[in-house]
This record gives C-alpha cells, structure tokens and sequence, in this order.
C-alpha cells in the first residue's frame, strides 16, 4: 500500500478518534459534549464525499439505526456545508462562457440546497417574449476539486477490497473488489452533470402523463459536466410528515404509489433512480387523497441485464408464492450458488428465513434480521456476490425504509406481487411470442440449410487441416437438432394457433361455450410451443 493510502488511513483513524466514534464498533463509550448522532454526522461530513454517500444510506433505515442517529445523518441527504455562492457563480459562467446576467434574470447566490458532490442554486431564465416572465430553474453547480476527493478514497477502496479478496476467508465468495469497482462506476457517473441530465430525460420520457410520479425539464442549452439547469418544481418534502399529515395525505396510497413505481422502473422500464433518499423526493399535494411524487437529484441510475432482469423476476415471484424450491433452483441455474449444491437443503433453509414473514405489515418484519439470516445463509451455501446487484439491492432498501415511515402497515408483497405477474405475462404471454416469432421465424427457417452446408463444407475438407475431431461433431450435432426442434416448435406454434384462429372463425356469434374452451386450450398449446422454440433462442 502506497504512503498516500496509509496516510489517508491514519486520518480516517484520527476522525474516528477525533469524534470518539469508537462505541460504533462495539468499544465502550468515552464522555462527549456532542450526541453520538451529530458526531457520527461531522465525522462523515470530514471524511468527504464516499462517507457522506455512506451515512446518506444509512438515514434511511431507522429502523436499523436509533432514531436520533438516523435523524441526524438525514442532514447529509441536502445540508451539507455549501461552498461560497460566488464561486458557484464563477463555475457557472465559465461553463457557459458567458456573463450570469446574459443568462438568466435572477441567480441566487446562496444555495437552496447543498450534497456531498454538488449544490443548488435557485435562478429565473431570460423572458423569452413580451408575456413571459422568464422560467423558474434549479442551478446544480458540481463541488470544486470532488472528483480528486472521491479518486482518492476509491483508490484506498480498491486496496483494502484488494486485501480483502486475497486474505479474508470470504474473499472470493464476496468479491469485494468486483463490488468496489461497481460502486466506482456508479460515483464516477455521479459526477457528470451532464449523464444526469440525460438520466433524468429518460425518467421523464419514461414517465410523462403519469400520475404517479413528474420528473423535471432539462434546459440543454445551459447545461454542461460540472452545470446543470433544470426545470424547478415544487412540493412538500418526503421529510415533512408532520405537514404532509396537516394537509390530508393518504400515507396508504403514498407508500403503495412508491412501491408500484419502483418496481415498474425496475421491470417495466429497466431503468430505475437508484438515489431514492428523502432528500431527493418531494409530495405533490394538489389531491391528498392521491398524492404524487416529485423526483430529483438523478446522478444515480440503474438497469439490469436481460438475463438479471428475468432470474430476478422470476425468483421475486416465487417468493411471494412461497416456492421455494423454485428460488432454490434459480440460484443454482444463474450460477449465484454452486452447480453441485443440493437443491433440497438450498430450499429449506430459504423456507426457514422466509416464512415467517409473509403474511405481515412491514411494522411487524424485521429486515435487517431477515438480511442477516439470508448472509448467514449465503455463507452456508457459498453464495456467489452478484456486483451489478447491488445497487438495485440497496434501492430497494431505502424504498422498504421510506414505506416503513410513510404507513407501516404496508404489505409489500401484496403491493409488488401483481406488478410483478403483469411483468412476466407481457414477456410471455401470445403477444411477446407473437413479436417474437416475427423477430426469429426468418431466421429460424433459415438456420437448417445454413447449418447443412457449414456441415458439407467441413466434412468435404477430408483428413489434414480444418479435419473435425469428436467434440466438433458432437457440437454440430447439437446446433442441428436444436436449431430443428426451434424449427418444429415454431411451426407446430403457429399451425395451432391457426386453427384455434379457425375455428373460432368458422362458428356462429356468440360461439357455443365448448368452442371457446377448445380455443383456449388450442392458444395455450400454441403459446408453449412459442415458448420452448425461444427459450433460448435470444
């Protein structure tokens, strides 16, 4: 380990020192004037950018934390310490290459808002014609010298992941330094204002008309890496219980609202705000009986691979039909737990974790033991650290977090279960096979005369060079027979479909009650026929 890590380790050793954070460790606790809370909060705050980020996380899940603790590092979510307004100002007209006034009609040199990586300012753009009044907008202004701050402690990231993989008897089940490098990723993205910018267009397009959920307008013109303008919007702050409650707002219908937009943008979209603290959400209250969200601050997003997407899908669902041996096969067909593990002792110790939760409000589950009882679990079974997942991981903690404050008789699974099943029955169901068959078929019939030349060509090249030895046959063989059984199932899907299209067709309206059963049964063959010529084929 190279002098400036040990360096920055004995600071941060110092800080904790310094903060007698030590009682957080399990050491006993010194006499302090400060509340543990607020020392906890200084100490991050000291420690730059990666640790804010930490205890932003970790202020929403009082149920984890004491309350006091909790409450305190919820101000790291947007009151940090600014910097000086007018070197914000300075930031903003080099960007642009212009004057603030050329600009804009107001600019407000004291922060409306300030983060671990930026801060806010409020401003009106230029009237554009006679009736405008000019645009009310959000300056986001990068912090001068973070992306130095935030290298060097990823760096001291990377060397302890590093040390960790090589000597911790979990190392390589946990894989610390593939999941350092994920989080580097998702940092480094944090830190160009303009990838923000075009993560909260996607949200928007993703979004506009819903009721759900507004995501603001990006003004491009004015936006640059360390400067982004956006559209400013107004509403009651998450935080703000106590108002949110004065004015009338259904919590039941906010925390369910919460959940079905989250998982949609998980599924539906494959595109989610993987930053949902408090301090990014605000309520719109013109109908508190249907309250709607307001989104910001959309440095962070997430999306899943194809593959991610299904396996994750498929596992929730057999959770909340309590199959666990289904889970328990899951795991092991994605590779999350080793090839030879027995699935039977795999899907009892699921069964021992999870049953006893279903069936109750969020009040009455205890996540963080239910998630210690899972990596005891893991440890047992060698389960594999999936990077790419954490950070959906730790978005759906901050969601079950901010349910649980909202209306803690949330029944999450009842919320998330039929979004779920409308998910895969649109990835299913007849029309994703039919777009599917119009994707492959082409392809499909023509897969055997290519393959039976590539057979010809090889085979003619006799003895010598380019000769196939056994494993080549083998794997040709293969290829054939299962590019023919797509060939066979596709067509037997389409033919059954067609007669079911037929006889439907061929009888009197309203067709005799016989009729549509067959029809049904013909559409169901047809849709598994689909199903087996494509499971594998994209």
């Amino acid at each position: 380990m190279n002098p400036m890590r040990i360096a920055r380790m004995w600071q941060i050793s110092r800080v904790v020192s310094k903060y007698g954070l030590g009682e957080f460790m399990g050491r006993k606790a010194r006499p302090h004037r400060l509340p543990r809370g607020e020392r906890l909060r200084l100490a991050l705050e000291e420690l730059g950018p990666v640790f804010v980020k930490f205890g932003q996380a970790l202020s929403t899940r009082p149920d984890i934390l004491p309350p006091e603790v909790a409450a305190e590092l919820s101000k790291l979510q947007d009151r940090v310490p600014p910097f000086p307004g007018a070197e914000a100002r300075a930031i903003v007209e080099k960007a642009l290459g212009k004057p603030i006034g050329e600009i804009f009609a107001e600019f407000d040199e004291v922060p409306l808002a300030a983060a671990s990586v930026a801060q806010v300012h409020t401003a009106r753009l230029k009237p554009q014609g006679q009736n405008d009044p000019g645009m009310e907008v959000v300056v986001k202004v990068l912090r001068p010298g973070v992306e130095a701050l935030v290298e060097r402690d990823i760096a001291l990231l990377r060397a302890l992941a590093d040390l960790a993989e090589r000597w911790h008897p979990s190392g390589k089940r946990l894989r610390p330094r593939a999941v350092v490098a994920e989080y580097e990723k998702v940092i480094f993205d944090e830190l160009d204002l303009m990838r923000e910018g075009a993560n909260c267009a996607q949200l928007r397009r993703n979004w506009l008309g819903s009721e759900l959920i507004y995501h603001p307008l990006v003004f491009w013109d004015y936006t640059r890496p360390d400067v982004l303008v956006l559209e400013r919007i107004y509403g009651v702050s998450i935080r703000e219980l106590d108002t949110l409650r004065q004015q009338g707002a259904n919590f039941q219908v906010l925390a369910e609202r919460g959940v079905e937009i989250f998982f949609k943008q998980v599924f539906r979209d494959n595109f989610f705000h993987a930053d949902m603290h408090p301090g990014n959400i605000f309520v719109d209250m013109t109908d508190p009986r249907k309250p709607s969200y307001l989104a910001v601050d959309f440095g962070i997003v997430g999306s899943l691979t194809q593959a991610d997407q299904r396996y994750l899908a498929e596992n929730f669902l057999a959770f909340f039909n309590r199959d666990y041996k289904k889970v328990a096969e899951l795991h092991v067909e994605s590779g999350w737990i080793p090839k030879g593990t027995r699935v039977e002792d795999f899907e009892s110790a699921i069964r021992t974790v999870c049953e006893p939760i279903f069936g109750k409000p969020i009040k009455d589950i205890s996540f963080g033991f239910f998630l210690l009882r899972l990596f005891q679990i893991a440890r047992r079974f060698n389960y594999q650290v999936q990077p790419q997942l954490v950070l959906l991981q730790k978005t759906l903690l901050t969601i079950e977090g901010l349910g649980r404050q909202l209306y803690p008789d949330l029944d999450l699974w009842k919320s998330a279960k039929p979004i779920m099943e409308e998910w895969m029955w649109n990835r299913i169901g007849p029309s994703a096979q039919l777009a599917r068959l119009r994707t492959h078929a082409p392809a499909l019939a023509e897969s055997l005369p290519e393959l039976a030349q590539r057979a010809l060509k090889v085979l003619a090249q006799g003895p010598g060079q380019g000769a196939i030895n056994a494993e080549s046959v083998d794997a040709l063989r293969h290829e054939i027979r299962t590019a023919n059984r797509r060939t066979l199932f596709a067509a037997a899907g389409g033919s059954t479909w067609l007669a079911a299209a037929v006889l439907y067709g061929l009888n009197h309206s309203p067709p005799p009650t016989q009729i549509l059963v067959a029809c049904g049964l013909l559409a169901l063959a047809g849709a598994w026929c689909w199903g087996r010529a494509f499971r594998h084929a994209d």
